[in-house]
């Protein structure tokens, strides 16, 4: 007999196996904490916000996509104007029993963000960590790294943004762990009372993969072992701020070692205990491992004869030490496997230093026990890099003949691939039709500073573009710069969205620190870098120009590629100029003149926007074209 397949299965079969992305795993995750609840007896919602950006770029899409899906399961998505806003709001939903009418038992939640977003938030999640979860709620911080800095300007590793909020930090390493460890990651937050880090990165967010997806199979376990106090880990009110830092470091980081050693989800993956060489590795790390021993031609049985073992660690920090501990005891050497800082390393060190000297293997990883370098800790790492240590530290000789000649070729391939005789690379470029092609050009004798968005590509064009500023504080460096050069006026853009999420403050900023600057506010009607997202609030030209009015800026110009298409009646602020682009230079070279804040608003619809709406029949197919 044969089974209807639905594109819907990923979200409405409840047993067996389904094929979905690593996005949708994590759309699927809060929904299947809602079966487990109401299967334990528990009558929970749940909460999603947060705010998009790669990896996690289409995060929100997903979601609503599914929105009928998690509506029936009583999750509310709200995408946050920023992350820490977001953050907060979730940090609000462990705080309904402090309210009178709570509706459910507690609300379980998932908040969102890229690196850079994890850093903003930093005073939220210390904030909300300290004040604790609610004993049936929970909260998972999912955080999208880019370790290339493939779409950030910044590589990100947010790890370390975690630790230093005390939240523990777990990193899967496939789709079917974005699942069994997010539910692990929801149980732990309730046990332990702490918000709970999931690191995520596109290797495994934009892959695909046919998995198991019925939420009871996992086995969950209470630590036997473990006692919590009298008056427990969760949020309360009224509570004292040193007693906040006591209980989240003397009893909830305890707590949360104790749930993972007792679910034992760090684990021996390949060759057996008593290996004389072992290596440690996480997430990422851990499949790029396998596949170096694959290309080296080590099986699980051509490991156990040369002695090698791997140990899969799931939780970053803090190390589970017990079950490390006793993976290393009695191996000559254990490498440590990990892109970025060495938080694995550093941890392991610490907890074998007091071993007996019989017992106590030898523990390299960023460099040698000599101080020599073995692996960077910038950029990722690759299967190559991983066999060439492997070779380096195990040993050539031990490989089989055809190990040998597949290292070769490994070597031959890689070379091929880090060559480029030209010295030339392509540069990204604007879109056909985007109007950051038109709106970031300036005048002649004029400069620009970039900001987040699309159009931070102008500064790999000929546009006299400089520099660029973390999302929301666009012009903040030329307020500083301003007092000391004769330069006497640059533009900055800045983009509708980066407006809305907290650029609106860094105008506010410029004005009161009565700084010339034109600000370009490029409006495009969409979040474009993330793919065309609708804003999170009502973001118009004619809203923008009242807002920027009332914090004072005097001189405010619209230029568009239809300037008269606004309806009769619009409330655009007093003295608001209107012009086609085709006027855009003559309108730059008066506002440069202007001293003090100046602002012009570009309004022209994203072209891949404008492709997308009229495929769905939403937007007007031009009756000309050129």
């Amino acid at each position: 007999m044969t089974t209807a397949v639905t594109l819907d299965d990923k979200y409405v079969l409840e047993s067996g196996r389904v094929y979905l992305t690593g996005t949708q795993a994590l759309v699927r995750l809060p929904m299947m904490q809602r079966q487990r609840d109401l299967a334990a007896g528990l009558n929970t919602a749940g909460y999603i916000s947060g705010y998009r950006g790669s990896p996690l770029g289409g995060f929100d899409q997903a979601l609503w996509q599914a929105k009928k899906f998690i509506k029936k399961s009583h999750i509310e998505f709200q995408p946050g104007t920023n992350e820490d806003l977001a953050a907060t709001a979730l940090w609000g939903t462990q705080q309904i029993h402090l309210y009178p009418g709570a509706r459910y038992d507690g609300v379980f939640g998932l908040w969102y963000g890229k690196g850079p977003g994890v850093d903003r938030t930093g005073d939220v999640f210390k904030h909300a960590n300290y004040a604790g979860t609610s004993k049936h709620g929970g909260i998972v911080a999912l955080a999208g790294d880019d370790h290339m800095a493939k779409s950030s300007t910044v590589a990100h590793q947010s790890e370390p943004a975690f630790i230093s909020a005390g939240m523990p930090v777990i990193h899967a390493a496939s789709v079917q762990e974005y699942l069994d460890w997010g539910l692990h990651a929801f149980e732990m937050s309730r046990y332990s009372g702490l918000w709970v880090g999931f690191k995520v990165l596109s290797e495994t967010v934009d892959s695909s993969a046919s998995i198991h997806i019925d939420p009871h199979r996992l086995e969950i376990h209470t630590p036997s072992d473990h006692h919590l106090p009298a008056d427990g880990v969760h949020i309360r009110w009224p509570d004292d701020w040193l007693g906040q830092e006591r209980r989240v470091y003397q009893v909830k980081i305890p707590a949360a070692l104790a749930y993972w050693r007792a679910n034992r989800l760090d684990r021996l993956m390949m060759g057996r205990a008593d290996a004389r060489f072992g290596i440690v590795t996480v997430g990422k790390s851990y499949l790029d491992v396998r596949q170096a021993l694959d290309e080296l031609g080590i099986d699980d049985a051509e490991a156990e004869r040369l002695g090698l073992a791997i140990y899969k660690v799931g939780l970053v920090w803090p190390l589970e030490t017990e079950g490390v501990s006793a993976f290393a005891a009695g191996k000559r050497e254990i490498l440590v496997i990990e892109e970025k800082r060495p938080l694995i390393e550093q941890q392991l060190k610490d907890a074998l230093f007091n071993m007996e000297a019989g017992r106590r293997p030898v523990v390299v990883g960023k460099h040698d026990e000599r101080g020599q370098h073995l692996f960077k800790s910038d950029g990722e790492l690759t299967p190559f890099e991983i066999a060439s240590v492997l070779v380096a530290r195990f040993g050539l000789a031990g490989l089989s003949e055809r190990g040998k000649q597949r290292f070769e070729a490994l070597k031959r391939r890689a070379g091929r691939q880090v060559r480029n005789e030209s010295g030339m690379a392509r540069v990204p470029y604007f879109c056909s039709g985007c109007p950051h092609n038109t709106s970031t050009k300036v005048p002649d004798g004029s400069m620009a500073l970039a900001g987040i968005g699309c159009h931070t590509l102008a500064i790999g064009m000929e546009r006299n573009t400089k520099t660029f500023t973390h999302m929301g504080a666009e012009g903040a460096t030329w307020v500083g710069a301003s007092h000391f050069t004769d330069t006497p006026h640059v533009f900055q853009n800045l983009g509708d969205g980066t407006y809305f999420h907290s650029g609106y403050l860094a105008i506010r900023h410029a004005i009161a620190s009565k700084t010339t600057i034109t600000y370009k506010i490029l409006y495009n009607d969409a979040v474009a870098m993330t793919g065309g997202q609708p804003h999170d609030g009502d973001v118009t030209p004619w809203r923008i120009s009242r807002q920027v009015r009332a914090e004072g800026v005097e001189r405010i110009a619209l230029v568009s590629d239809d300037p008269g298409k606004y309806p009769i009646g619009t409330e655009w602020a007093p003295g608001v100029t209107f012009h086609h682009r085709d006027q855009l230079d003559e309108v730059q070279r008066e506002l440069r003149e202007v001293k003090g804040v100046s602002v012009l608003i570009y309004d022209q619809t994203c072209a891949a926007e404008k492709r997308r709406r009229r495929k769905r029949g939403t937007f007007p197919d031009p009756a000309k074209r050129v």
